[in-house]
């Protein structure tokens, strides 16, 4: 009975629910990566902070150490040559890495909403599989294996319309639409 394991939360919510500065500054992000909602910036951070700590945790420790911890970063797309920029990493790096941002940035879709919405509809392959979650880290060996699946068209329907005029002549009018299912 003792093997099943809870799931954690991967974020902290504010300490302060009603900072007017905090919630501003979330809705300018929510609506420049068209996130879903705010724990998704939670979760950023939390992410961040992570990152954080394990560099001031590595300050101390040997160059080859850092070397490698710099590399891991540098394969996801960070660019840290140095503690000091992996503590300067920001949430706003961290969205450019998300699969919806590479690709609304890659001019596959429109509209970042677009860019999301496609992804949760497994319209989306990186590396030939199908990827449905907008937050995906995509690192940089996989960036340029991003594609959007075609999609089909759906056939048109054609109408013939006759109308007659003023004088009594017939006229048939080809009107072609789309279908529209549903």
């Amino acid at each position: 009975m003792g093997d099943i394991k809870r799931k954690k939360k991967k974020y902290k919510k504010p300490k302060r629910p009603f900072d007017k500065q905090r919630i501003d500054e979330e809705n300018i992000l929510t609506q420049k990566y068209g996130l879903k909602n705010k724990k998704e910036i939670w979760k950023a951070e939390s992410e961040i902070a992570k990152i954080r700590r394990q560099a001031k945790l590595l300050i101390p420790k040997s160059d080859e150490e850092r070397k490698k911890f710099f590399e891991k970063l540098n394969k996801q797309g960070f660019n840290v040559k140095e503690t000091s920029d992996a503590l300067a990493l920001t949430k706003e790096n961290w969205f450019k890495r998300r699969l919806q941002t590479i690709i609304f940035e890659k001019k596959l879709v429109r509209t970042i909403k677009q860019a999301r919405q496609l992804i949760v509809h497994k319209y989306v392959l990186v590396n030939g599989k199908v990827v449905n979650s907008p937050g995906f880290m995509v690192p940089l060996a996989l960036e340029n294996k991003i594609e959007v699946k075609p999609q089909k068209q759906k056939p048109k329907k054609i109408e013939k319309v006759k109308e007659t005029n003023e004088k009594g002549d017939e006229k048939i009018e080809e009107v072609k639409e789309e279908n529209q299912d549903g």
